[in-house]
């Protein structure tokens, strides 16, 4: 059924996997004359509550620190029963209790629960992620890690080598990935991947890049991509920019050396006139991510048609030198307006290209309105180094809602470069791939209302998106200048190695995009 486990790795992430998954109950649809245009076995697994329900949850392990779980239970609706009446240990002598006050659910929460429509949500309203989830977890799923609590002034989760000290003992103690991951695994039939959601610039780094290692030693084939999430550096002080890009230096070194795929991922400056959103709210800020991962790993999980393809597939055409895995995330939402006008889609997608030949646009990209790929300055102010339109190695393009429509007409001679993608021993021709899907992103009670109208009225109606991942040239200098920031900062014992694998990293950019070789690009 080519399932895809996934891994959610800390506060930030689990808020962008909470917009994830909402997305994707939403697709379920409830009569028999209607299938969805996803297949829900690759990111649900189905189940029997202890009551005889059948269940249908996300194929997930959730890690969290202590007190970032907010009011989710572990035992839930579907599972209630199960945690009634079980011994708590093998201790037969006296207890003492010593219980800490629950975190009383949203009001979102207790209107889901009691089934009523449920009021609009606020940034004020939202304290955590489960706040304005939807969906219910397995037990196995809700991992929480009692070593460190959420937002602690006392002892920070902030530093690389704090994560990673902390999977070692855990690990020692109880195999992680035996533990929690091994479960979901051995219930898939045919698993395509593995998808990591984790921040790159505090402790889960190091958390995560020990994880990422001990999953590809257990699961040398499998596709594993890595959503690599950084917080903005505004009103951040110098230090802790300087510290989080070291942070950010160390994980991405380690995860090159496993990972199918890395994706770096920030808040877009400028957003542009069509999103306004509160930069310090994670609810918002993880929606416009969300909205953008969501759309562009839609492929992965729509049913058999010629617009779906697999985690290898997509990473396989991204890193077709088999040494460029960093990719770079774009979006743009459609205009309204001009749907039914426009008569080049790329046009109602707020796409900012030149009418140029196909093939020069191919040579560097298509570039969307919002670029989700980090600065790795460490003065956000500065003019970022490097060239302005870098040469593209490879691109993936998702074009979803009404406007995938006439993108969907393709010509005889890319209908057959899709066909032949389904031979593994096939050539690679072209530099930039579409996929089409007419299922828009769809905005939610969950999803915070960020995204406006040339008018600036709200937009809360189904979005058309496009959204892409491309493999450039422009890492090479986004890797030495993180190389130059850093060294400064990394003691001596690690400052050679950590400066040494970041510039062979920047090298396999450079000498892809300097080679001059222009052999399997388009007439």
């Amino acid at each position: 059924m080519h399932e895809v486990i996934t891994v959610q790795l800390g506060q930030q992430s689990n808020y962008l996997a909470t917009h994830f998954w909402n997305a994707q109950e939403s697709y379920f649809t409830y009569s028999d004359d209607q299938q969805s245009p996803v297949n829900h076995d690759i990111h649900w697994r189905p189940g029997v509550g202890v009551d005889g329900t059948e269940t249908f949850m996300p194929r997930t392990v959730i890690y969290d620190l202590k007190g970032g779980f907010g009011s989710l239970r572990k035992i839930n609706a579907l599972y209630e029963v199960e945690d009634q009446g079980q011994a708590q240990g093998v201790w037969s002598g006296p207890t003492v209790v010593h219980k800490q006050q629950p975190i009383e659910q949203s009001s979102y929460q207790q209107s889901l629960d009691a089934g009523l429509e449920p009021p609009e949500l606020t940034t004020s309203s939202v304290r955590y992620w489960s706040d304005f989830n939807r969906v219910y977890f397995h037990p196995r799923s809700i991992i929480q890690l009692n070593e460190f609590e959420l937002n602690s002034s006392l002892v920070p989760f902030e530093k690389w080598a704090t994560g990673q000290e902390l999977f070692s003992s855990l690990d020692k103690e109880h195999d992680l990935v035996d533990r929690d991951l091994r479960p979901f695994i051995e219930e898939a039939d045919q698993m395509q991947g593995i998808q990591v959601f984790t921040a790159f610039d505090d402790a889960w780094g190091g958390f995560s890049s020990d994880y990422v290692e001990r999953l590809r030693d257990e699961y040398g084939k499998t596709d594993i991509w890595v959503w690599g999430l950084q917080d903005s550096f505004s009103g951040i002080p110098r230090n802790k920019r300087l510290l989080r890009l070291a942070n950010k230096a160390k994980t991405l070194t380690e995860m090159y050396k496993h990972a199918s795929l890395i994706v770096p991922i920030t808040l877009p400056r400028p957003l542009g006139g069509r999103v306004s959103l509160d930069s310090s709210s994670r609810w918002h800020t993880s929606a416009l991510v969300a909205s953008a991962l969501e759309t562009v790993t839609l492929p992965s999980r729509l049913r058999n048609g010629l617009n779906n393809d697999t985690f290898a597939g997509m990473a396989g055409l991204l890193n077709q030198l088999g040494k460029q895995s960093i990719a770079s995330l774009q979006m743009s939402i459609a205009k309204p307006e001009a749907r039914a006008t426009s008569g080049d889609s790329r046009v109602r997608q707020g796409i900012e290209i030149d009418d140029k030949e196909d093939n020069e646009e191919d040579s560097k990209g298509l570039q969307l309105d919002l670029d989700f790929t980090p600065s790795d300055q460490l003065d956000p102010g500065r003019p970022q180094n490097g060239v302005h339109q870098p040469r593209v190695f490879s691109q993936l393009v998702t074009v979803r809602g009404s406007t995938a429509e006439d993108e969907a007409r393709l010509d005889p001679e890319e209908e057959q470069e899709r066909l032949r993608r389904r031979n593994p021993n096939a050539p690679i021709t072209k530099r930039r791939h579409r996929y089409h899907s007419s299922l828009a992103f769809p905005l939610l009670d969950s999803f915070p209302k960020i995204f406006r109208d040339d008018q600036d009225h709200i937009l809360d109606h189904n979005l058309d998106v496009t959204a892409s991942l491309t493999t450039d040239a422009s890492v090479s200098g986004r890797l030495n200048a993180l190389r130059t920031t850093v060294s400064r900062s990394i003691g001596v014992e690690d400052r050679e190695a950590l400066s040494n694998d970041l510039a062979e990293m920047a090298d396999e950019y450079h000498e892809g995009w300097s080679s001059g070789s222009d052999e399997g690009d388009d007439d």
